[in-house]
C-alpha cells in the first residue's frame, strides 16, 4: 500500500483522523499545564488540493469537500471546530475561487492548537517531504522537524520532561510488516511513558490484520472509531480505516460519539465507536 500523504489529502481517512486530532488537542491543552506533542510520520504540513499529487487522485472531493457543503447549522460542534481550523489554514493563501484548495496535514493542525511553552517535535522520514515540511515552518521556533525515523524519535523521546504528551502516530503502511512495527511502537511508549494519549491511525483493507492488531495494544483506557465508506468494485483504493486512541481526555468519547455518525452519512459510509468492555459501544450508523 502506498500512503503518501500528498496523493490522499483532505480523504475520508484524513476526516476520521483530523478531526479526531482537533478534538484531542483542544481537551489536552484545556489543562493548564505544558504540553509535550510527537508527529512521528508528519508528511509535508500542508497539501495544494490542486496540487500535482492531490490533484491526481481528486479523493478530497469524496472526503473534506463534503464535509464543507454541508449547513454549518447542522455540524455537531466537533466537525464545526476541525471545519474551522481547515478554513483558517485555506485563508493564509488568499481567496481560492470559492472552494477550498489547501489542506492542513496534521502538523499545521498541531501548530495551530499549540499555547506559549507547549513543545511538538514533527518527524517525517521521507526525504522530499521532509524539505517542504521544513520550508512550510520555516523560521517558526515552536516546531523541531526532524528527518528521521518517527518509531525511533518516539523510543528516544519517551517520557517527556512535561511529564504530559500527545503523540500522533500516522504511518504510510508501505513496509508488509508495519502492523508489527506499529504495534511494537504502541508497546514501547506505554512502557516508558503510561499516562501519555495516543492517537494511533491504521487502515482496514484485511479485516482479521486490523482486529488483530488493535488485540495487541491491550490498554484499557481506550477508544476504537472506524469510519468506512462505498467502494468501486474491483478497485484497490482505501475504503475504510480506524483510529485507536490510548487514554483520551475527558469528553473526548462524548463529543466523537456525536461526529462519527454525521459524518458517515454525510459520507454515505457507516462508522462506529468500539470503547473498553466496561461501557457499550455505540451503535453504528446506517449504511
Amino acid at each position: 500500500m502506498n500512503y503518501r500523504h500528498g496523493y490522499h489529502a483532505g480523504n475520508f481517512a484524513d476526516v476520521l483522523k483530523h478531526l479526531a486530532l482537533c478534538e484531542l488537542l483542544r481537551l489536552l491543552t484545556a489543562k493548564d499545564k505544558k504540553l509535550f506533542v510527537l508527529d512521528t510520520h508528519a508528511g509535508t504540513g500542508g497539501y495544494d488540493l490542486a496540487g500535482t499529487l492531490a490533484g491526481r487522485t481528486g479523493e478530497a472531493a469524496a472526503g473534506i469537500a463534503r464535509l464543507i457543503a454541508t449547513p454549518p447549522a447542522g455540524r455537531p460542534a466537533a466537525v464545526a471546530r476541525y471545519l474551522a481550523a481547515v478554513a483558517v489554514y485555506d485563508r493564509k493563501f488568499g481567496p481560492s475561487g470559492g472552494g477550498l484548495r489547501h489542506y492542513p496535514g496534521s502538523p499545521r493542525l498541531v501548530r495551530a492548537a499549540l499555547r506559549p511553552g507547549d513543545r511538538f517535535i514533527a518527524c517525517e522520514l521521507h526525504a522530499e517531504d521532509a524539505l517542504a515540511l521544513r520550508r512550510e515552518f520555516a523560521g517558526d521556533r515552536a516546531i523541531e522537524v526532524r528527518q528521521e525515523d518517527g518509531y525511533k524519535v518516539l523510543k528516544a523521546m519517551l517520557p517527556p520532561v512535561e511529564r504530559r504528551g500527545f503523540v500522533l502516530i500516522d504511518p504510510p503502511f508501505e513496509a508488509t510488516d508495519e502492523f508489527e512495527r506499529l504495534a511494537r511502537a504502541v508497546r514501547q511508549g506505554l512502557r516508558r511513558f503510561a499516562t501519555g494519549c495516543y492517537a494511533v491511525w491504521y487502515p482496514i483493507k484485511d479485516e482479521a490484520a486490523a482486529a488483530a492488531f488493535i488485540a495487541t495494544l491491550g490498554a484499557p483506557r481506550r477508544l476504537v472509531m472506524e469510519l468506512r465508506i462505498p467502494g468501486e468494485a474491483g478497485t484497490t483504493k482505501l475504503t475504510a480505516c480506524g483510529l485507536a486512541v490510548i487514554n483520551p481526555p475527558w469528553r473526548f468519547e462524548e463529543a466523537m460519539a456525536e461526529a462519527l455518525p454525521w459524518i458517515a452519512s454525510v459520507l454515505d459510509g457507516r462508522a462506529r465507536l468500539v470503547v473498553p468492555p466496561a461501557s457499550a459501544p455505540a451503535p453504528a450508523s446506517p449504511a
